[in-house]
């Protein structure tokens, strides 16, 4: 039996998927969180054999928990469940770590599947999301606008800025200077051409860091 981790931001479709995905003699789900690092720390403490996560979460996206799987627990298969996707998401996924991907507007069957089948230890992609891996892997120029042109704590702090966190909350929860902040925000705009929050927020949504209701 695999030990399952399920990360994702809504509870009734953290319990849908216990309940009426997971087959109980197959999966034992023993971490459910909406919260990113919340979620990716339960991970790292338990070392869940699979995961099924999203990639817009609270406090942590799912692209850098990836990172965080990869160093910590190589072992475990990740099957990203997502709304939202494009090539350069998808790429960028990929690099980090991530297993197979099922979006959110397929059936459950899908999603049973892709689960089994990476749990197994294979990969998985969803109809929707073969197409775009093919537009991905065919034009490398598709994934010039994703957050792999910035560093770990750039991404960090992007994500923090697009939910609404001053700079002041952003050095306090990351542990850094508020001239720090301040300077890493402006690297962020120079870097992205953004000269606005708003401008941030628009380019955290394009890459699948949060969702628009935040």
């Amino acid at each position: 039996m695999k030990t399952v981790a399920i990360i994702e931001d809504q509870t009734a479709i953290c319990e849908m998927i216990s309940q009426a995905v997971l087959d109980p003699e197959l999966f034992e789900v023993i971490i459910q969180s909406s919260d990113g690092l919340a979620g990716s720390e339960a991970c790292l403490e338990l070392k869940p054999d699979f995961v099924i996560l999203d990639v817009m979460l609270p406090s942590l996206n799912g692209i850098e928990i990836l990172h965080r799987f990869r160093e910590k627990i190589p072992d475990s298969q990740v099957l990203i469940f997502s709304g939202f996707q494009s090539p350069s998401l998808l790429r960028e996924l990929l690099q980090a770590g991530a297993h197979g991907f099922v979006e959110k507007t397929a059936p459950l069957s899908e999603l049973r599947k892709g689960a089994e089948i990476v749990a197994s230890g294979g990969s998985y992609f969803g109809p929707e999301v073969t197409l775009l891996l093919r537009e991905a892997m065919s034009d490398p120029k598709s994934s010039d606008s994703g957050t792999h042109i910035l560093t770990k704590r750039e991404r960090e702090i992007l994500q923090l800025i697009a939910d609404s966190h001053s700079t002041r909350k952003i050095a306090s929860k990351l542990q850094i200077s508020i001239k720090t902040a301040e300077n890493h925000r402006t690297n962020l705009m120079r870097k992205l051409n953004r000269h606005d929050v708003a401008s941030l927020t628009r380019y955290a949504i394009n890459n699948g860091l949060i969702s628009i209701t935040g």
